[in-house]
């Protein structure tokens, strides 16, 4: 049988989380993208674990282990100490063609880490979070 996940949606709320990011340009940054990512999904956002604002879900299956599935944000942020963790908006082929022209990033395995939300391209940022908002259940989920 396949473990649980361990990053779920919780009760926390997101906006105690937000304002207790440090240092104050994160938080003030996390402030922003929760402004953002709530205009562009319409959504409420949901603490995923401790440290990850989540919009939406989506079933999903992992491609190294078909036994393992659960539910993932479709996209969402974390305002981390050192920079901005950005999910979901690379994960699609229509997302990841526009990332280019995102701004100054880096990537990790599953998100975009950004320093500065001046350093990158709003515009752009919105149009990636939209293209992740419209993702849908994996079909073998």
């Amino acid at each position: 049988m396949a473990s649980e996940p361990k990053t779920k949606p919780t009760d926390a709320s997101v906006q105690d989380f937000l304002e207790a990011a440090t240092p104050a340009k994160r938080r003030e940054d996390g402030l922003a993208l929760a402004t953002i990512f709530a205009e562009v999904t319409g959504a409420d956002p949901v603490m995923w674990g401790p440290t990850m604002v989540g919009y939406g879900s989506y079933r999903y299956v992992s491609p190294s282990d078909p036994k393992r599935r659960g539910d993932w944000p479709k996209t969402g942020f974390s305002p981390r100490k050192a920079q901005l963790s950005i999910y979901g908006i690379k994960d699609l082929p229509e997302g990841a063609a526009l990332l280019p022209e995102l701004g100054k990033f880096t990537e990790g395995a599953g998100c975009v880490y950004v320093r500065k939300l001046e350093e990158i391209d709003l515009g752009v940022l919105r149009r990636l979070i939209a293209i992740a908002w419209s993702r849908e259940d994996d079909p073998a989920a």
